[in-house]
């Protein structure tokens, strides 16, 4: 018995210890919750509303079922108060100009408070001691809630101008679009450029027009005269220039006359296009260069540039070159401004291939000067016939500097012929002044070269566009450098061009789209091109080239 009675009252004192931890645990949880609800009402503006929401809640605690969402609302208020109060705090710090809205979470807050401060609310929901008024606690919900979405409607306004990371965003936005903007306004630059660089302007066709109206009016006065001996002596300096362009060839003839030392030796191989051929002759005739000998004639006369002959005339035969040139031409020039340049057809006219074919036009020359329509003369250039060019084809001057220039920016190194035959660092060269040793030219067959290499480019896989690349392939290792002062460049395109390199030039060239005779030419090189226009030829004046 007395060991039952001693087991009786071990488990009897288990039994207490157990009943004594949970009352203990209960009671930590009690306290705990009640310190939550002291922290959460301590930060209330008015202590009467929060410690007698306090007491209500510990009397209905277990006998108000609206209690959980009057605490969640009141909650939810509290949380976006003390949000609101946040961000007017981080305006002031930042001192950000924003004056109309710091005062907008202001009120906002001050809402908050004033709508727990309200009689109709203490009275039914916070110092009530009984059961919740249902009707108080969702009309306190629906204000709370409306006020809770207003807030949130202003911090997600105002929330670019605070958060860093929105603004980092919407700077990067800012830039990417300001970006796209700008690379159209280019492209839309580059093709308006391009637009008027290769248009005619009005008053060269104004000109073209009244020189055909002079050869129709007085047929008598231009009738063709016998060639002169001249064009084909070999002791005189003989010129090449090609173009369709009647007031600029007058300019490089006259720049030419007006700096030679012995102008009477000197002559002039224009040729042009069958359209421009009267013209041409009519200008030259009214207004004869003294001394000079110029011949005239059109691409027509050379009667052995057949498209049998001269892959060029072959190529424009197809249907798939002739599509790609002058098929929707506009509309994918827009697109891409590249796409533009490399469709325009110039690069296939005959005028700017015959450079080619220099010697079998003009048979009994041992020397000529290949000048562009685009040129100045500023000095004699006699000299350049006594150059010794080391047996080489072309004098040209190299337009090479750094990484810039070279073959590898020309032509197309990832063809296997041209990684084979070519060195991608070689210097390349400029043509618009060109002196060419005839004899060599015909004993090294460059013609036949050049025709190779036209041949193997109809689908445009050795390079793009222009002569310039198939020179290059032409004469690769023929080519003699001349010195830099002979040919200075960028007049058409570079605006830095130094003045003192211009004034030491022999010849200066516009090369670029900025032409001297287009409104878009750059003004501070204008007048170098100018003063050889013959501004007292009558349709000079009536065509208004504003001289």
């Amino acid at each position: 018995m007395a060991v039952a009675v001693r087991g009786g009252r071990g488990g009897g004192s288990a039994l207490r210890n157990f009943f004594s931890y949970r009352i203990f645990v209960s009671a930590m949880f009690t306290l705990l919750f009640l310190a939550t609800l002291s922290v959460l009402f301590s930060s209330h503006h008015d202590s009467t509303i929060g410690n007698a929401y306090l007491h209500r809640s510990l009397v209905s605690l277990s006998s108000d079922p609206l209690k959980t969402r009057l605490d969640l609302i009141h909650k939810q208020a509290n949380d976006h108060v003390a949000l609101v109060n946040a961000y007017a705090a981080y305006a002031r710090k930042l001192k950000l100009e924003i004056a109309k809205q710091l005062k907008m979470f202001e009120d906002l807050a001050q809402n908050f408070s004033d709508l727990q401060s309200k009689q109709n609310y203490r009275s039914n929901l916070f110092d009530t001691v009984g059961p919740l008024d249902d009707d108080s606690l969702k009309q306190f919900e629906k204000e709370v809630k409306d006020k809770v979405k207003f807030a949130r409607l202003l911090i997600a306004d105002s929330k670019e101008s605070y958060d860093n990371q929105l603004k980092i965003q919407k700077l990067k936005d800012t830039i990417f679009a300001v970006n796209e903007l700008f690379v159209k306004a280019k492209k839309n630059g580059a093709f308006a450029s391009s637009i008027a660089a290769k248009s005619t302007p009005k008053s060269l066709h104004c000109l073209a027009m009244r020189l055909m109206e002079e050869r129709i009016s007085h047929p008598e006065k231009y009738r063709d005269e016998d060639p002169k001996p001249e064009y084909e002596d070999p002791t005189l300096y003989h010129y090449a220039i090609f173009s369709d362009n009647v007031i600029a060839v007058s300019v490089v003839v006259n720049s030419v006359i007006k700096n030679a030392e012995e102008p009477w030796k000197h002559v002039f191989h224009v040729v042009t296009d069958r359209m421009n051929l009267a013209a041409m002759k009519v200008w030259f005739k009214m207004r004869p260069i003294q001394q000079a000998h110029i011949e005239i004639k059109s691409v027509e006369d050379f009667t052995f540039l057949t498209s049998s002959y001269v892959p060029v005339l072959k190529q424009l035969e197809s249907a798939k070159l002739q599509n790609f040139y002058f098929q929707n031409s506009a509309e994918n020039a827009t697109k891409d401004v590249n796409n533009m340049k490399f469709k325009n057809p110039k690069y296939l006219s005959m005028l700017n291939h015959l450079r080619f074919y220099l010697p079998e036009m003009y048979p009994t020359l041992h020397r000529i000067l290949f000048l562009d329509d685009d040129v100045v003369v500023q000095k004699d250039l006699t000299a350049l016939w006594t150059i010794d060019l080391d047996g080489k084809v072309n004098g040209a001057v190299e337009t090479c500097f750094g990484s810039f220039h070279r073959y590898s920016q020309y032509l197309n190194f990832s063809h296997p012929l041209v990684r084979e035959k070519f060195n991608p660092k070689a210097c390349a060269w400029a043509f618009g002044m060109n002196i060419f040793d005839l004899d060599a030219w015909r004993r090294e067959k460059c013609t036949e070269q050049y025709h190779y290499w036209q041949n193997l480019n109809e689908d445009r896989t050795l390079w793009k566009l222009g002569t310039l690349p198939a020179g290059l392939m032409t004469f690769f290792s023929k080519t003699k450098s001349l010195d830099k002062s002979w040919h200075v460049l960028g007049l058409g395109f570079n605006p830095s061009v130094s003045m003192d390199e211009i004034h030491k030039a022999a010849v200066i060239h516009y090369n670029g789209d900025m032409k001297p005779w287009l409104d878009i030419a750059l003004n501070q090189y204008k007048e170098l091109w100018t003063k050889y226009i013959d501004s007292e030829m009558e349709f000079v004046q009536m065509c208004n080239f504003g001289v």
